[in-house]
This record gives C-alpha cells, structure tokens and sequence, in this order.
C-alpha cells in the first residue's frame, strides 16, 4: 500500500490542529493596540508638563511622582503591546518577568546601600575642614 492508497479525510486536505495555538497568546485588534498608543501618549506628557512647568517643587515628590509614571507606563506597554498575562506560555513569561523585576529590585537597591554606606565609612571628618599633620 502506498501512501497515495491512505483515504484523504472529509474535504480532501490533511488538517493539523496544533494543540498549543493557545500557548501563543492573544493576537491584539487594531482598537486595543489604540488603546495602548493612547495610554502610552498620555503617559509620557503628563510627566513631561510636570517637569517643564514646575508643577511639584519638591525634588523627592518629582522623582516618586514621574517614578510611578514610568512603572505604569511599563506595565501598559508590558500588557498592551507585549500581551503579557498569566495565561501566555502556561504563565511561565509572567514568572520569568516577575523574577527579573525582583533581581533587579534586589541588585538596585543593594548598589545603593553599599554606595552609600561606603561614601559614609570612607569619607570620616568630611565637613570641609582640612586638617594637616602635626595640628589638632
């Protein structure tokens, strides 16, 4: 028997039906990449009109203020554009993102108290005073 002697299936062409098409994740329609661009543009002007106008004098309020806008700005595009959920890939990307955000955080905020803690140990009697060898 020959593989031309196999009876077709109903309609005369081999269909394969990939089990995991659902793995690929959701193809986004031309009104939520909209939505994304919207978000996106929003995002970044208002940030742009605090910071040229003046809008918050304070420089800790500015930086948490436009930190927050750039954390949600990510998210929209990490959603938006990237469809990232918990359902794409059997969650595995949304874990494998989670992780990289909590090294990162971890590796960030570590620089930062070892700078810090050595500008602190390392620079004793730094109040502008010189001090010579042999005065008190």
């Amino acid at each position: 028997m020959s593989a031309h002697d196999v009876p077709m299936p109903a309609g005369g062409h081999d269909h394969h039906h990939d089990d995991h098409a659902q793995d690929e994740g959701p193809h986004s329609t031309f009104s939520g990449y909209m939505i994304g661009f919207v978000l996106s543009v929003v995002l970044t002007a208002i940030p742009f009109w605090l910071v040229m106008s003046n809008v918050i004098s304070d420089r800790t309020v500015a930086v948490l203020v436009l930190g927050g806008m750039a954390v949600v700005q990510v998210l929209v595009h990490m959603v938006c554009f990237l469809h990232m959920n918990g359902k794409v890939q059997g969650g595995w990307t949304m874990l494998s993102t989670l992780f990289t955000i909590v090294f990162v955080a971890i590796a960030v905020a570590g620089t930062l108290w070892v700078m810090f803690h050595m500008n602190v140990n390392m620079m004793p009697g730094h109040d502008g005073q010189v001090h010579h060898l042999g005065q008190s």
